[in-house]
């Protein structure tokens, strides 16, 4: 059974003769009475009552005229779907996401579904190294990756800054400092979560310490924010660093948090390299088209064509 065969059955129904529906469709009459054999053997029925002056549907045909109506306007909605896909306004883009600044992430999606109605966004959350290996086996169209300098395999489309801050004891002479360095924190013990967690992030904080001409004094193991920040307030003195994932900066008794005097914590978009495919399209465009945090658009150069 083939779709053409079920169009001329229906163009045959609704104009009443094989002649009619051949002018209909812009074809020879042999050709429509050839198919509707072929369809009547294939479904075992007769769909037509050919003894009258005028074609008519027989019981089988007429039970099964909606199907066939069903169908063909099915197999509608798969071409439409199929082109809104290439064309890169519909399908589904399987984006891997980080954890916070929400409202950043919000907005990015915000934008791509107004620019994409019909695009679907299907996100998932996963340790970065999962991210990244999601991505270069194309299981994620995308991914949202946090101070990444560089993923073999795949390109990195930078997008925004957060800014660092660091928690260290209210009571030590830094606390007072509007933008500790550091250089001046460097003899603190340092707490940080295990490499194998975050390697990026361990190897940003490490590296801004090192920048300085100084090893980091390694401290007990960052847990959770919460639980690190109790432990700094009632331990020796130690500090921590960390970026804003809620829009709203912690305050505990005890701790001082103050702007980090170093560069942030760059978010980036990893991608498959070449020319990105058709439901990645999109993202970019309102990547390019999003101001970043100073009001210029942080545009990410990538080829659509």
């Amino acid at each position: 059974m083939e779709l053409r065969q079920l169009q001329y059955f229906v163009a045959v129904a609704e104009t009443g003769g094989f002649g009619r529906a051949a002018e209909h469709l812009g074809i020879v009459q042999s050709a429509v009475s050839q198919q509707i054999r072929r369809l009547e053997r294939a479904l075992g029925v007769t769909l037509f009552d050919r003894s009258a002056r005028r074609v008519r549907l027989t019981g089988a045909g007429e039970r099964l005229l909606p199907e066939a109506r069903t169908a063909l306007a099915a197999a509608d909605r798969v071409r439409r779907v199929a082109a809104d896909i290439a064309s890169g306004t519909g399908g589904l883009l399987r984006l891997g996401v980080i954890r916070g600044p929400g409202d950043r992430v919000y907005r990015l999606l915000d934008e791509l579904a107004a620019q994409a109605p019909g695009l679907r966004v299907r996100t998932s959350r996963m340790p970065v190294t999962e991210r990244l290996a999601a991505v270069r086996a194309g299981e994620l169209d995308a991914a949202l990756v946090r101070a990444m300098p560089a993923a073999p395999g795949l390109e990195l489309l930078p997008l925004w800054t957060e800014p660092l801050y660091v928690a260290l004891p209210a009571a030590h002479p830094l606390a007072d400092c509007p933008e500790p360095r550091p250089e001046q924190l460097a003899g603190l013990p340092l707490r940080l979560a295990p490499r194998a967690r975050n390697p990026p992030f361990h190897d940003l904080v490490t590296d801004l310490v090192r920048a300085t001409g100084a090893e980091p004094v390694p401290g007990p193991p960052f847990t959770d924010l919460q639980d690190t920040l109790g432990a700094i307030a009632a331990d020796p003195p130690s500090w921590t660093v960390f970026y804003d994932v809620t829009g709203t900066l912690p305050t505990l008794t005890g701790v001082a948090v103050r702007p980090l005097a170093a560069p942030g914590a760059p978010t980036s978009l990893a991608v498959p390299p070449g020319v990105p495919g058709p439901a990645l399209r999109p993202l970019i465009r309102a990547l390019s088209r999003r101001p970043g945090p100073d009001g210029a658009p942080p545009g990410p150069a990538r080829e659509l064509r």
